[in-house]
């Protein structure tokens, strides 16, 4: 299950938090590794934006929580399909016969 999250962090001074922002890639390093995460980026001025493949929702709870606890913050969660899994639910479907607009 693939999940695009997106964290903005709560309004503090970046260099308060630069031990927690260490503290978080050393976290992310062994998700990536392992498959987990597929990407992590950091956003410009704050934030970061991970891509997420996990078995279910209760794993990805867990790592959202583990970041919170790293650097509190805001998150916004995208459920995603690969392409694969895109063009399958595609090939399923009939092409409608109301007015395109």
């Amino acid at each position: 299950m693939l999940f695009l999250v997106i964290s903005t962090p709560r309004p503090e001074r970046p260099t308060t938090l630069i031990d927690s922002r260490s503290r978080y890639w050393d976290w992310m390093r062994p998700l990536l590794n392992s498959g987990l995460a597929r990407s992590v980026h950091a956003r410009v001025g704050r934030g970061a934006v991970a891509l997420f493949d996990v078995d279910s929702n209760t794993t990805l709870h867990r790592l959202m929580n583990e970041w919170s606890d790293i650097i509190p913050a805001h998150f916004e969660v995208y459920p995603l399909l690969d392409e694969d899994t895109a063009k399958a639910y595609l090939a399923t479907q009939t092409p409608s016969t109301g007015d395109a607009r």
